[in-house]
């Protein structure tokens, strides 16, 4: 325990990067559905659980940093949520702009506002425009807004949490059902149920919570003595999230959809997953294992810095540009990690600290 503020959590920060490589090769998995064995490939369609390592690690994070203190004062909470909408927003605008600029590949799309708020993945009718996979950061700050009181909840009883929660569920659920008995809901607003539980904070706001839970047992001092009686958390975790995925993907009937897709495999995902991570998470910060080693190198954690980059640019706008011009036997992996360090390093980097800057000197 002594070594986790002196590293910092790198081996979490190499996490990420892996976490981003299972999108990848999961948004890349049609290209190989006629080469590979149906087992293998109903495996790699679940690697859609990055984004959950993804959930779960925010969770985690942001309690531990933060706990309740942004509730302190109206002061606290405004500059939280400034230095949190300058951790996602200004690289997804700048991305965004270019996709709206070069109407060849955005013609017809005309959900500006929609768009640039991330509102649009709130409506099923939207959700695969624009940047697609930035339905994931809709989610993320829906979480960010709550997290400070999440963790209070969860300091006063876990059980206050979850049923906070389950409430958020079922406002969801009767919003969307509730739109489409008055007006049809044609837009899909947190409609079908299926999309909310998938694609909104709504349907996924379990993944924080145990990320979350993880934080507040290593606050507590009983907390700790119970992490510390799992034995080789790392490898139990790893080999019980790898599990977890079998156990998901039994349930894709074939190569076209996920095992996510019916309720026993989206029970696993969210309520069993993310316990596997979070033991995995404390292996990767107590234990000095060849993955954590791996994980912690300097090449890993830049990668890890670089995965939001990476994470918006391997798929829709960014990347078919990419592909107008280059196109490499691995799909373009290596060059879209190379753009995504220098877009860290020259771009994501600067803005933040200009922005932190910025927001530090709120009086």
């Amino acid at each position: 325990m002594e070594t986790l503020q002196k590293n910092k959590f790198d081996a979490l920060t190499g996490m990420r990067a892996i976490a981003a490589i299972m999108v990848f090769v999961y948004h890349n998995r049609k290209y190989w559905r006629y080469d590979l064995p149906f087992e293998v490939m109903r495996f790699i369609s679940e690697w859609h659980i990055g984004v959950t390592v993804f959930f779960v690690l925010s969770g985690f994070l942001l309690a531990y940093r933060y706990e309740e203190k942004p509730l302190d004062s109206k002061k606290s909470y405004l500059k939280y949520i400034l230095l949190r909408i300058a951790r996602i927003f200004p690289l997804y605008w700048i991305l965004l702009s270019f996709y709206f600029i070069d109407t060849s590949y955005s013609k017809g799309v005309d959900t500006y506002f929609l768009q640039y708020s991330l509102f649009y993945s709130l409506f099923e009718r939207y959700s695969v425009s624009g940047i697609v996979q930035a339905w994931s950061l809709t989610v993320e700050f829906f979480f960010y807004i709550l997290a400070p009181f999440l963790f209070l909840l969860l300091k006063k009883s876990w059980k206050y949490c979850i049923l906070f929660l389950i409430g958020l569920f079922l406002l969801g659920w009767g919003i969307g059902v509730g739109l489409k008995e008055f007006n049809g809901n044609p837009k899909g607003f947190l409609y079908p149920l299926q999309f909310m539980i998938g694609s909104t904070f709504f349907g996924r706001s379990l993944e924080f919570f145990f990320g979350m839970l993880l934080a507040y047992l290593m606050k507590k001092e009983k907390g700790i003595q119970f992490l510390n009686k799992i034995k080789k958390p790392t490898l139990w975790g790893g080999v019980s999230i790898l599990i977890l995925i079998f156990a998901i993907r039994f349930f894709a009937r074939n190569n076209f959809v996920h095992g996510v897709e019916r309720w026993e495999g989206r029970l696993i995902h969210e309520l069993f997953l993310p316990l596997g991570i979070i033991v995995f998470f404390w292996g990767l910060m107590t234990e000095k294992t060849w993955v954590s080693k791996i994980l912690s190198t300097k090449f890993f954690i830049l990668l890890g810095n670089a995965s939001f980059a990476f994470y918006l640019i391997h798929l829709s706008y960014f990347n078919m540009k990419l592909k107008s011009y280059v196109y490499l036997p691995d799909k373009n992996f290596v060059l879209l990690w190379i753009c995504s360090i220098v877009i860290y390093l020259f771009i994501e980097k600067p803005l933040y600290e200009g922005c932190r800057k910025l927001i530090a000197k709120i009086s």
